[in-house]
């Protein structure tokens, strides 16, 4: 199958600005964001049937194919790496596909943040036919093939979770009738999974249903699905934040009762999670889930405490300055467009810093203008002229003030020592303890996930 080749574009990342981030807030550290599977078979084909919810049967005879460029996926849609990585497999002899997210967001028009592929070969013959490959992963074992510079995660069907007999109980009147064994083996593989909307194209869950109607299910049900893989909450989350789908009544049911168990995963698979919402373009939409289903006084409880205290003091407010923020950064973000995560945690520093310290309104668009710029002088000429009044409480204390320039760069150094300072409450508990003694009434957890 012929394929234009391109290359991935790069993260979003400005050294210079960052450069400039780091000598600020030199307490704030680097993670490197990770690819994470969250998708259900996928090929260039398309079978669809019923959900297994509403069905207790299936007969394959009843099961449509439509071609992947009817549904709008063109092989120039796909990352050369990933091509790569199914040739190579398909002429080796085994099955290779297409895996979840990626598709789902082929199909809604998104460029995907990563590809990943799912073979009928097992992850000893993976790692065989790619010498620059590793196993990884416990749990979900999956393979890790670097091609160039890029990362594909490749499952195998051979590999299933420490689950699978409870789902094997949950399915074993649904198990599908007249059916060939490629179609029970992508069945089965599917059922091990999360969502509907992941598992579009080789469709046996509703799951293109599901995307026309914006619309998100577990394959299981719900309460079951979150006790099996607790970070499934968050990978639900921030799905519906980046793509505006809206929870099935049972997924709500389930993360409210089950949000706390989130509190049981590595501090590092939190971070990671957190990550894919703040640095890929969905920041805001992703804030106002996490505080709805009340999972961000788990991640970052200060935030958490000073939304919920606007929100209580300020009902008629329109604008909170922490969610301006995100906006603005996810006006210049994407999936296949992130940002470093030490843009995002220098933000909330930024701000942290603000609250306990409110600031002229000059002094912040000078700080600003001068990361922006670059330049001392540049920067300072920039905000001068251009500087608006934006009133928020408690963050800015006054209108724009007339000083000096040296007063101005006075009072920026002096900014520019509190952001340091304040970055360091994202990452210690005793630090984080003493900002959330301005909020009491708000505060119900005082540790950090950093």
């Amino acid at each position: 199958m012929a394929a234009r080749i391109f290359r991935r574009k790069q993260p979003f990342f400005s050294p210079p600005l960052l450069s400039r981030i780091y000598n600020l807030c030199p307490y704030l550290k680097r993670w490197k964001h990770t690819c994470s599977k969250e998708g259900e078979v996928v090929r260039l084909r398309d079978i669809t049937w019923r959900s297994i919810a509403r069905e207790s049967s299936y007969d394959a005879a009843t099961w449509k194919t439509l071609d992947s460029s009817s549904a709008g996926i063109m092989n120039s849609d796909i990352s050369s790496p990933t091509w790569t990585v199914l040739k190579i497999l398909q002429c080796k002899g085994f099955d290779a596909y297409l895996v979840g997210g990626c598709v789902r967001d082929l199909l809604l028009k998104r460029k995907p943040k990563d590809f990943d592929i799912v073979t009928t070969a097992s992850l000893k013959q993976i790692k065989k036919n790619f010498h620059r490959s590793r196993v990884v992963g416990r749990r979900f074992p999956i393979c890790h093939v670097q091609i160039r510079d890029c990362t594909v995660e490749v499952s195998s069907f051979n590999t299933t979770g420490r689950h699978v007999k409870e789902r094997e109980t949950t399915h074993s009147s649904q198990i599908p009738t007249n059916c060939d064994e490629k179609d029970f083996i992508r069945w089965k593989n599917c059922m091990e999974r999360d969502f509907t909307i992941n598992g579009v194209i080789y469709d046996y869950i509703d799951g293109i249903k599901d995307l026309k109607i914006c619309k998100m299910h577990t394959i299981i049900p719900a309460h079951l699905s979150f006790t099996e893989d607790s970070a499934r909450i968050l990978r639900g989350l921030r799905i519906a934040a980046r793509l505006g789908l809206q929870f099935s009544s049972e997924i709500t049911a389930a993360i409210h009762e089950l949000s706390s168990s989130i509190m049981t995963l590595p501090k590092s698979r939190l971070i990671m999670e957190l990550n894919f919402m703040l640095a890929y373009g969905a920041a805001e939409p992703s804030i106002h889930l996490l505080q709805k289903f009340k999972l961000l006084e788990i991640l970052l409880p200060f935030h958490a405490a000073y939304l919920a205290n606007q929100t209580k003091s300020q009902p008629t407010r329109s604008s909170i300055m922490l969610m301006d923020i995100f906006s603005n950064l996810d006006k210049v973000l994407s999936a296949d467009r992130p940002s470093d995560s030490t843009l995002w945690l220098a933000l909330l520093a930024f701000h942290l810093a603000l609250l306990d310290h409110p600031q002229d309104a000059l002094v912040v668009w000078t700080f600003s203008s001068i990361l922006y710029h670059g330049l001392w002088s540049k920067g300072m000429q920039f905000a001068r002229e251009n500087a608006i009044y934006a009133k928020f409480v408690p963050e800015i204390s006054t209108s724009l003030a007339t000083i000096s320039d040296e007063s101005l760069l006075e009072e920026v150094s002096h900014l520019a020592s509190l952001v340091k300072s304040s970055s360091i409450a994202l990452t210690s508990n005793d630090a984080l303890q003493q900002s959330m003694a301005r909020y009491p009434n708000q505060a119900s957890r005082s540790d950090t996930c950093f």
